[in-house]
């Protein structure tokens, strides 16, 4: 009986067996070349170059042609048939679209935008008892948006974020798409995601504003650029890891390529999909107040002028809403998706057409409400919480920052992390010469990679040296790499119970939301105020924006490991901690490079905002030139970033390498 249960474990496991065993013969292949590199590459830096930082003579200055091309708009916006002709009909457009959404919503008044909202979260889900919990979230978020006195400025973020969300979402499927069935142009598209993705705001959001002027035009294409590349990439994941028995299936059947790809390929990554909407959404909504730096106004609008006078509380009224915004739109958008393939139990007035009706008839019925009681939101159902809001934040400051027994307060944890791990961090890397940086990225790159990795990541790197801010851009990846690092320590650990615990993930989910799309301008002056104006402070910012995503993405990519894989691994006495990491953590290997890919991206993101509290370095360049309207320094900045984010894109998600 043994040899009869035993032989086909040993014949499945044969090629398993034999492809690690190659791997292993190539990475050892790939360490004996690189000792051998390194014995005749080093010697030759030291004699030719010795150490220290990147050599002037080896620096271009692009500040120059930037503010010229700079001044070049400023005098030809309103007169060059180029922007008169073509860019002004976008900018039309945009304002338009926005205008309309925003009229059309506040013609329905509360009343109307309370019922639609609710009824529509209830009929997403099925007009069951299941949809009483998402309408009841739906109506949660509506009836606090007007209690907190944000109604009208809910309205304007509500309108600007469907039309930003909407072509986002359809830009990036339709990238994806592409991605996902061309190898070619996936490999093509990556630098330019990265490049949309990473490249802080503020840095392209000042070519924006030169080009179509303050207003809603600047910040809803801002918004588009950010929020469409993780639509994309999730598209193109979802489509790539499409079960090929299902595939092969519908070929033999005599499938045409378009019949597969609207039978098979999208109903099976439906899911990440919706991932991808889900994170598409949110990160529009972190565009938020950064939009209306440039006169988007909305909620944005209130957080930016509620914290140039350090009230926190009035901040923190306007960023509530934000949040249930996206918690509204997440909850109805997955709730749809879920019921996307079910069999539609027939007839009935709670399903198809007869549900749409009665949802349409309610939010009739509002309209007729509206009548008796206007469309404004009564100002006697307003609470203000700035008040109590300053007086926690104060207590929590005076007795938490400094003088705790023990622990030693806030400030004293700031100081060591800066002390013993940013410090050190950071001087190793100004210390390192800069021809050894170079050979570092290119072994790394080409260690977990291939030649074209290694080549793309060096040529980044280079290519910082070359603009000038060598010293900045150590600095800032110090940083990066310490906020990375406890980024997917603390995410990965997170998604692997929350995979585990469906309870504690319905937990945590609103709470990932809140971290996600509270704009960072909000919880940073609590965090300044405890941890000070310190590097430490803008870790701590990077950390909370980036820790949601990799999560989900984490519990996701877990959550769809083959069940037979597991049972399989259950029957040969497998323990829960070797299932998971023998098989779970193995097989969503794609997803875990998704996670971090995201993880360095959301991290870089942030590191404009954390120049404004310490941070320095890049973001502190970035912010300067968009204050000051020096478009050389705000986008050598950007570029700089950009280039660390593909470097660090190159060395944790690098391309694989084709076997036979």
């Amino acid at each position: 009986m043994t040899a009869v249960v035993t032989a086909p474990a040993k014949e499945a496991a044969a090629p398993e067996h034999t492809l690690r065993t190659l791997l292993r013969h190539r990475v050892k292949g790939k360490l004996l070349l690189l000792a051998v590199a390194a014995l005749v590459l080093i010697p030759v830096g030291i004699a030719l170059w010795g150490s220290g930082s990147w050599p002037g003579g080896l620096t271009i200055d692009v500040s120059g042609p930037l503010d010229d091309a700079n001044q070049w708009v400023i005098d030809n916006r309103e007169t060059h048939p180029l922007f008169l002709y073509f860019l002004l009909h976008f900018s039309n457009t945009a304002v338009d679209a926005v205008d309309v959404v925003y009229r059309f919503l506040d013609a329905m008044g509360w009343p109307g935008v309370l019922a639609a909202g609710v009824l529509f979260a209830w009929r997403a889900a099925g007009l069951g008892r299941r949809g009483v919990k998402v309408a009841a979230t739906a109506f949660g978020a509506f009836a606090v948006c007007g209690l907190l006195g944000m109604w009208d400025a809910t309205l304007l973020t509500i309108a600007l974020m469907v039309v930003a969300v909407a072509v986002a979402t359809l830009l990036g499927v339709l990238i994806g798409l592409a991605a996902g069935l061309s190898d070619r142009f996936d490999r093509a598209l990556r630098p330019v995601l990265d490049t949309m993705q990473v490249l802080p705001a503020f840095a392209y959001l000042l070519p924006f504003v030169l080009v179509f002027g303050t207003g809603t035009p600047a910040a809803l294409f801002c918004t588009v650029i950010y929020a469409a590349p993780p639509m994309a990439r999730l598209t193109a994941l979802g489509l790539r890891g499409a079960d090929p028995a299902v595939l092969e299936a519908s070929a033999s059947l005599g499938a045409s390529g378009w019949q597969r790809l609207r039978t098979a390929r999208l109903p099976l990554a439906r899911k990440q999909m919706l991932l991808g909407l889900n994170q598409t959404i949110m990160m529009a909504l972190s565009m938020v107040v950064i939009a209306a730096l440039v006169g988007a106004g909305g909620l944005g609008e209130e957080v930016y002028s509620a914290l140039s006078t350090v009230d926190v509380g009035k901040a923190l009224a306007a960023g509530i809403p934000i949040v249930l915004i996206a918690i509204w739109l997440d909850r109805t958008t997955a709730a749809a998706g879920d019921r996307i393939g079910e069999s539609a139990p027939g007839g009935g007035l709670l399903h198809g057409r007869s549900a749409w009706a009665l949802v349409f008839a309610g939010v009739v019925a509002a309209e007729l409400g509206r009548l008796a009681v206007g469309k404004a939101w009564p100002e006697g159902w307003t609470y203000d919480i700035s008040t109590p809001v300053n007086k926690a934040q104060d207590w929590i400051t005076e007795n938490l920052s400094s003088g705790v027994p023990v622990l030693g307060g806030t400030e004293v944890w700031s100081e060591h992390f800066t002390l013993w791990i940013l410090n050190p961090l950071r001087d190793a890397l100004l210390w390192l010469p800069w021809w050894s940086v170079l050979l570092l990225v290119a072994a790394v790159a080409w260690l977990v990679g291939t030649w074209a990795t290694a080549l793309t990541a060096t040529v980044s790197m280079a290519a910082i040296g070359v603009l000038g801010v060598w010293a900045k851009s150590l600095d800032t990846l110090s940083q990066v790499l310490a906020a990375l690092v406890l980024t997917l320590f603390l995410g990965v650990l997170a998604g692997i119970f929350c995979a585990r615990a469906g309870r504690l993930e319905r937990w945590l989910r609103p709470v990932l939301d809140a971290m996600q799309t509270m704009p960072q301008f909000v919880y940073l002056i609590p965090v300044v105020a405890l941890f000070g104006v310190t590097r430490a402070s803008a870790i701590i910012a990077a950390v909370v924006y980036a820790l949601p995503a990799v999560v989900r993405i984490t519990t996701q990519g877990l959550r769809e490991v083959d069940p037979a894989a597991l049972e399989a691994s259950r029957s040969l006495g497998a323990s829960p901690r070797q299932q998971l990491l023998q098989v779970q953590l193995p097989l969503s290997r794609p997803a875990l490079q998704l996670a971090v890919n995201q993880g360095v991206v959301l991290v870089l993101a942030v590191v404009v905002v954390g120049g404004l509290v310490g941070g320095g370095a890049l973001g502190y360049d970035v912010v300067k030139g968009l204050s000051r309207g020096e478009m050389g320094i705000g986008m050598t900045a950007g570029v700089a970033i950009v280039c660390l984010g593909l470097v660090l894109d190159r060395i944790t998600q690098p391309t694989a390498r084709k076997t036979d």
